[in-house]
């Protein structure tokens, strides 16, 4: 996998893909037929795959303040678009700038003469421009202006649910407690990743020592206890229970996530891990005191146990 970042000044190498473009956060089972689609226009003009995405989100520049939504990180979404088919990613730097571009100067500067590309595939819904202007259409016939195929993908289902996939339901149903719902949209679950950080050890002195990871820009599911799967960074899942919220019995302000791993004593200070939400077990409460925490956890433990199958 190559990953490059700007559309200026790329290597030989970096030029003459097929790229899916898009924001792809979450690259969920839309994004994944896209990419698809773009493999296949690839094979068609004897050209690699790859994705194009925007960086930062597009949201992130015009409301800098608001709330957190990502779906994933940066490295997370390159390793999705690999698994999908991408052999090659680059990341187009989203500002004012690139917003203020009209669709034809987007086409002609970034898509064509910036990344070279031979070919193009996007959803149906896709837009860019000035003031939004530009949308699939749009982009079909400004890229065959100038010799690049644009194909657009359809949109994408998943078993009962109603309409196609968007980024936004995988949000709806995090935030409503359905990790369940959120991974069937994304074809894997949702899995938040970071470097363990230094807690106040209180899940130590109640015999539940926790891997403390920050939530960052991640959108924050519902505040409660999860039955999680952990990678500690060598690929193998480790079952365990996970809090995320701002831990009121010890009159906690700050909403985080802490992972208690089942079986594990390792120190994991400094590493970084993947948690992978399974299951929504209770929201997240006040306890009358710290015996009261202990034994719910216990019983928290329990639950995850026979949710993993642990």
């Amino acid at each position: 996998m190559q990953v490059f970042h700007g559309y200026t000044g790329l290597p030989d190498t970096a030029r003459g893909a097929v790229a899916a473009l898009g924001n792809f956060d979450g690259v969920h089972l839309g994004h994944q037929a896209v990419m698809g689609e773009a493999a296949a226009l690839a094979r068609e003009l004897g050209a690699p795959a790859g994705a194009a995405v925007f960086s930062p989100h597009p949201r992130r520049v015009f409301q800098p303040e608001g709330e957190p939504f990502a779906l994933m990180s940066d490295a997370q979404r390159v390793r999705a678009l690999s698994d999908a088919g991408a052999r090659l990613v680059h990341h187009i730097p989203f500002d004012r700038a690139l917003a203020a571009m009209t669709p034809d100067r987007f086409v002609a500067e970034v898509l064509d003469e910036g990344l070279g590309l031979k070919g193009v595939v996007t959803g149906a819904d896709f837009c860019f421009g000035k003031d939004r202007a530009g949308n699939a259409q749009i982009l079909k016939a400004l890229g065959a202006a100038r010799g690049l195929a644009v194909a657009i993908a359809e949109p994408v289902s998943a078993g009962a649910h109603d309409g196609k996939v968007s980024s936004s339901d995988v949000r709806h149903a995090l935030r409503d407690g359905d990790p369940g719902r959120a991974a069937a949209l994304m074809g894997r679950p949702f899995t938040i990743e970071g470097g363990v950080v230094e807690g106040d050890r209180r899940g130590r002195t109640l015999g539940f020592p926790t891997a403390n990871v920050a939530l960052g820009d991640y959108v924050r599911p519902a505040l409660g206890v999860y039955a999680v799967r952990v990678d500690l960074g060598g690929g193998e899942a480790v079952p365990g229970v996970a809090n995320i919220g701002r831990r009121p019995t010890v009159d906690g302000t700050q909403a985080r996530l802490e992972a208690h791993l089942f079986d594990v004593s390792a120190d994991l200070y400094g590493r970084v891990i993947s948690c992978a939400l399974i299951d929504f077990l209770r929201p997240e409460r006040r306890f009358d005191g710290l015996d009261a925490l202990k034994s719910q956890i216990t019983a928290d433990c329990q639950a995850a146990r026979k949710r993993l199958g642990a």
